[in-house]
């Protein structure tokens, strides 16, 4: 076994099944996707390890603990179409690729998009896109799952009027002063939210808190 090989292992026997994420098809694909390849070649030795690696200034991956949970707490089917907003280098597509049906993995960084194609060739089911991400990608909804890549400052209306009924959203929500993963589902032209864990990530671009008044 490669030392990245028994990394990933590691990673799953401690970060991911202790934290309840129990979804064996997820634990494959968390196995079976080297993350190494997603960050940069200094970073590559600690890709595995608890936190979130910034493939670029300002831009990050999501710590293994808190992306695993948020996915499982997504629910994927086989048939699912999902939106990946922020997907940076790939890393968050490549999974949900191996759960879902298909991915539109979105990026409104040129240089991110250009390396999340590169990374992700070879994946028929995901197609990457470029736009605002708080925009979400509408040519491509409604979706079954929007899966958000980071932390938000707001409730994402927009992308929330992306999902189609019975959809799902997971992202981390800060409200309070306490940021919290949540999920909100669609049914019947309604939705429901509800907090799912206690989440610290960065935050995405677009979601950021909005600017007060300066005197």
């Amino acid at each position: 076994m490669s030392d990245f090989a028994t990394q990933r292992l590691a990673m799953v026997d401690s970060q991911v099944r202790p934290n309840d994420v129990t979804d064996l098809r997820l634990q494959g694909a968390l196995m079976d996707v080297a993350r190494e390849r997603f960050v940069p070649a200094h970073l590559q030795t600690v890709a595995y390890m608890e936190g979130c690696p910034e493939v670029q200034t300002g831009r990050f991956l999501l710590d293994p603990r808190c992306f695993a949970k948020l996915v499982q707490l997504a629910g994927i089917r086989p048939s699912d179409t999902v939106l990946d907003v922020g997907c940076t280098t790939g890393y968050s597509s490549a999974i949900l690729a191996r759960l879902a049906a298909r991915v539109v993995a979105l990026e409104e960084d040129e240089a991110l998009v250009k390396t999340a194609r590169e990374n992700l060739q070879g994946l028929a089911n995901v197609r990457v896109v470029q736009g605002a991400l708080a925009g979400g990608h509408s040519a491509g909804d409604p979706y079954d799952v929007i899966f958000l890549n980071g932390a938000a400052y707001k409730r994402p209306e927009t992308l929330l009027g992306q999902l189609k009924d019975g959809g799902r959203l997971v992202g981390v929500v800060s409200e309070g002063g306490t940021a919290r993963a949540r999920l909100y589902v669609k049914a019947e032209g309604s939705l429901s939210e509800r907090a799912a864990f206690d989440a610290q990530v960065p935050v995405l671009p677009g979601f950021a808190r909005d600017a007060g008044f300066v005197f």
